[in-house]
């Protein structure tokens, strides 16, 4: 989906907003000879430390992907932190799953907007598709999150960090 640079300057300003919420930087590159940071090359986000980096051609589901790797992440990894998030296969999924609420939370974006990115990006869920898997197959998701207080119980954002 191509976008203009006002989409996009208008996008970053809640993108800033809301990952600042949580202590993570957000910086959009105007052009990049690598993007510091990403595990899969340009255009996809990047991490280092506590800043997340991205091109105007980065896929938001790519953005709000890494941001919410940072934001599950344990302080110890977090204070490592370069390029290679690691984790586990159930962090994986909760990460999955806050990225898809977290786009709920950006004007303009949602839920369904961002599956479908997911979807288009190559994600692969059991069900087929990121929405199904969301709706309908990621209480494991939800209880990692709960139990790292990274939601409360109405599956809404804590828009808090991962503290242990």
């Amino acid at each position: 989906m191509r976008r203009d640079r006002l989409d996009i300057l208008a996008e970053d300003r809640v993108i800033v907003e809301r990952l600042g919420r949580f202590g993570l930087r957000f910086q959009r590159l105007e052009r990049s000879h690598g993007i510091p940071g990403s595990y899969w090359g340009d255009p996809e986000a990047g991490l280092v430390g506590d800043v997340l980096y991205a091109l105007p051609t980065t896929p938001l589901h790519s953005i709000l992907h890494e941001a919410c790797h940072w934001i599950c992440m344990d302080q110890h990894r977090r204070a490592t932190l370069h390029t290679d998030a690691g984790g586990d296969d159930a962090e994986e999924n909760a990460v999955c799953y806050l990225q898809i609420l977290l786009a709920g939370a950006i004007p303009g974006v949602g839920r369904e907007r961002l599956c479908a990115e997911m979807d288009a990006w190559g994600y692969s869920f059991r069900l087929g598709s990121a929405h199904l898997w969301f709706e309908q197959d990621a209480d494991d998701a939800r209880d990692w999150l709960l139990q790292h207080d990274l939601i409360d119980p109405t599956g809404q954002p804590t828009w808090r960090a991962r503290l242990v």
